[in-house]
């Protein structure tokens, strides 16, 4: 009987990790792939106070130690469900866990165009955040894939410092709000290519182009020197949709204070209703997630 699961090994969970630790919780912490989470994909990062520079998978590591110092336990394993009660069930696919509390910091993966190569091309020409990488491509060319807010806003981050940002969009419009596509339209430097999708990529280690093919059916290269996707984000919370309440796009419904609708199960992350998702704000909501569910084992009986 663990006092505190956490679901999830990102920044969030293992952020969460250290403050229920050093409030003297036993915790246990349970990842399916790789400790660290989305952000071991970016080989630099320079947005993570304290640090000026350093990858995605050096600060991952340091979090790790942190946790594994701090006497958290950590299971490698995917959770196929969690049972609400007085306790929590946590059931994996190598065994159950029982614990008081449980923060769920599952994340959410960007979702993907689907092409071979994109996996292995992330973090060499493949991002997906202008705030985190627009820096890397200061005067060069990059592509944004998308057409909605999220692909117009990073559109024009990047065209602040790029020389030419290119915008793939598949329909024939652009469904951002008004306001933003106007914005994007009024940028000398963005190019906008609409009814078009990509169909592969150019590089091996490195990206340094795209074949895209019109509704036409015609096909053409574009010469890259990043590429930024933007259709969508995908929560992991399928898990748990029957004991918390989801939003319409599949993230867990909670306020600023990580409380979800059921009792003793607490949230964090950018698997949550919220308006920013960057590595700060991760950090920040399983320090506030993980200060709830002690506050909820010091009151359990």
């Amino acid at each position: 009987m663990y006092d505190i699961i956490i679901i999830g090994g990102g920044p969030a969970g293992l952020t969460a990790a250290v403050y229920a630790r050093r409030a003297n919780k036993s915790v246990l912490v349970i990842d399916k792939a790789t400790f660290g989470g989305q952000i071991t994909f970016s080989p630099r990062v320079e947005n993570i106070p304290g640090f000026i520079s350093l990858s995605g998978n050096e600060y991952a590591e340091k979090l790790v130690e942190q946790v594994m110092t701090a006497g958290a336990d950590v299971e490698m394993c995917e959770v196929l469900e969690v049972k609400n009660g007085k306790t929590k069930t946590v059931v994996t696919d190598d065994g159950e866990f029982e614990a008081k509390s449980v923060i769920i910091a599952t994340g959410a993966k960007h979702r993907l165009l689907g092409l071979d190569g994109e996996e292995q091309l992330i973090g060499n020409g493949i991002s997906f955040c202008a705030v985190c990488d627009g820096a890397f491509y200061k005067d060069k060319t990059v592509a944004v894939i998308g057409g909605g807010n999220s692909a117009l806003q990073e559109a024009l981050l990047l065209a602040e410092q790029c020389k030419e940002v290119i915008i793939v969009q598949n329909l024939d419009f652009l469904t951002g709000e008004k306001k933003l596509v106007e914005s994007v339209e009024a940028k000398d430097n963005i190019e906008i290519i609409l009814g078009t999708t990509v169909d592969s990529l150019i590089g091996t280690d490195e990206l340094t182009g795209i074949m895209i093919k019109n509704s036409n059916g015609d096909i053409s290269e574009l010469k890259l020197d990043g590429m930024f996707v933007a259709i969508g984000l995908v929560p992991q919370n399928e898990f748990v949709a029957d004991i918390v309440k989801l939003d319409e796009r599949g993230y867990v419904v909670s306020d600023d204070n990580a409380l979800t609708d059921a009792e003793g199960i607490y949230v964090a992350g950018d698997c949550r209703t919220k308006r920013i998702r960057q590595v700060a704000t991760a950090c920040a909501d399983g320090a506030v997630a993980a200060l709830a569910a002690c506050d909820y084992v010091d009151n359990f009986d």
